[in-house]
């Protein structure tokens, strides 16, 4: 189905995990390198289910920047999206991983390739080409790349494309709390399906992520579906008729890295294929449990684009679930 494209956009950078769970970025004495930001991620999780995904972003033009778009083309996404800049780096991330799988973040990109990309240099037919077009926040911190997003949702919009937004928040890159606060909600009455965690439903409400009132204070009205993840407890759904949850899967969790983006691919791949999800509760929690299933898988390996599940694991975590 040439109509099923699902575009993802932001930023790809590596992200450096310590070899050894449990302790400080000082104390660690070797890293993994591991392809890393969630668009990315979102597009790898799309095609490793069988489906269609491009990413558009920025890298840099050194061997971080080119292995980035190789492993793109490797797991199968479109990269004619994908600009070089021959200026600045490919951004970087050192992750410190706890002892429960929970990462903490130092970045590096001051200013990195992704942060450069220029409204003049998006793939617009590719954009256009979109069944949906998905995005997160960080690509909104600092110009150029603000308003080559907004051109980009922009012209998805305009398009009839369906916007997606998992606003990701990582408070380092932002100026302060606040800032950051106001940038996410910037673009939010724009998007058709929203995803947060629950995490972020306490970071943009400053309320209690388990009451319903607080979440739906993040309702508006262009929304066809706001989901809630709850980690390894499943998540929640709200649409404009009905809302609901779907417990998740209980798994040895090594690395939570990339969790949040498998259950994204898995979902945006399930609402490529039947849009009616939005109007059917028991065709959405089909997809979110599934979604839910790679999520959890995503969570036992190390790294993210590694760590995402194919559609056999999903399904054969589901059936042994069921026992």
């Amino acid at each position: 189905m040439a109509d099923s494209l699902i575009v993802a956009f932001g930023e790809m950078l590596i992200d450096f995990v310590p070899d050894t769970a449990g302790v400080s970025l000082a104390e660690s004495t070797g890293f993994l390198k591991a392809p890393g930001g969630a668009p990315a991620n979102v597009a790898c999780a799309i095609t490793k289910l069988g489906g269609k995904s491009a990413f558009v972003g920025k890298v840099g033009d050194d061997e971080f920047g080119h292995m980035l778009i190789n492993i793109l083309k490797t797991n199968g996404v479109n990269t004619e999206g994908v600009c070089v800049d021959t200026h600045a780096r490919t951004a970087l991330a050192f992750v410190t991983l706890r002892k429960d799988g929970e990462r903490e973040f130092m970045f590096y990109r001051n200013p990195s390739a992704d942060m450069l990309l220029k409204d003049s240099e998006l793939n617009m037919d590719l954009i256009k080409k979109a069944k949906i077009f998905h995005y997160g926040s960080i690509s909104l911190i600092s110009e150029p790349c603000k308003s080559a997003h907004m051109a980009a949702m922009k012209a998805a919009k305009d398009a009839g494309i369906l916007l997606s937004y998992d606003p990701n928040v990582r408070l380092p890159l932002w100026p302060s709390a606040d800032a950051a606060r106001d940038g996410i909600k910037s673009i939010w009455n724009q998007a058709d399906f929203i995803k947060v965690s629950d995490d972020e439903v306490q970071f943009l409400t400053q309320g209690d992520p388990n009451k319903e009132e607080v979440v739906l204070s993040l309702w508006h009205d262009n929304l066809k579906l706001l989901i809630v993840t709850d980690g390894e407890k499943g998540c929640r759904y709200f649409t404009k008729k009905f809302k609901g949850n779907v417990t998740g899967f209980a798994v040895k969790t090594v690395d939570t890295t990339g969790a949040g983006d498998a259950f994204v691919g898995s979902f945006l791949l399930s609402m490529a294929k039947d849009m009616s999800i939005f109007e059917d509760e028991a065709k959405l929690t089909e997809a979110l449990s599934f979604a839910n299933a790679c999520g959890a898988i995503c969570t036992t390996q190390k790294g993210a684009i590694p760590a995402l599940p194919a559609e056999s694991d999903a399904l054969e975590l589901i059936k042994s679930a069921a026992k």
